[in-house]
């Protein structure tokens, strides 16, 4: 196998479980589930920001997902960055258990898995080639 169809199965992989796991999370952030809202209570957030949370992760997705677009495709990466690192810090900083960074810390690592491995057309550079 070639490295270039290794990178594109790791880049395809990491980006569809990236997809899903933000989908998912964004949809219930959306419909506010008993659960989410409590856990945002617990972490001192106000609920509306499910709302927010939410629809930047359903846009982020899409952005991710289309072709074309490169910029906004670093602009949804980062979002999804600073989204997760900021849900590890605040489950941090209120001394949640050790299981409630799961979810944040491997859609982080499916992050950067997806923006690492993304193909040169789904890129900055691909811009000003």
């Amino acid at each position: 196998m070639t490295t270039e169809k290794r990178n594109k199965i790791i880049y395809w992989v990491a980006t569809l479980w990236l997809a899903l796991g933000m989908t998912s999370t964004g949809i219930v952030q959306l419909l506010k589930i008993e659960e989410e809202t409590s856990m945002m209570a617990r972490l001192g957030y106000p609920v509306y920001f499910l709302t927010i949370l939410g629809t930047w992760k359903i846009l982020g997705v899409i952005a991710v997902l289309v072709p074309k677009f490169p910029l906004v495709k670093e602009w949804a990466y980062a979002g999804f960055f600073f989204a997760m690192s900021g849900a590890i810090i605040s489950h941090l900083a209120v001394a949640d258990p050790v299981k409630e960074l799961f979810g944040p810390s491997l859609l982080i690592v499916l992050t950067v898995t997806s923006w690492y491995f993304r193909p040169a057309n789904r890129t900055v550079m691909a811009l000003n080639s």
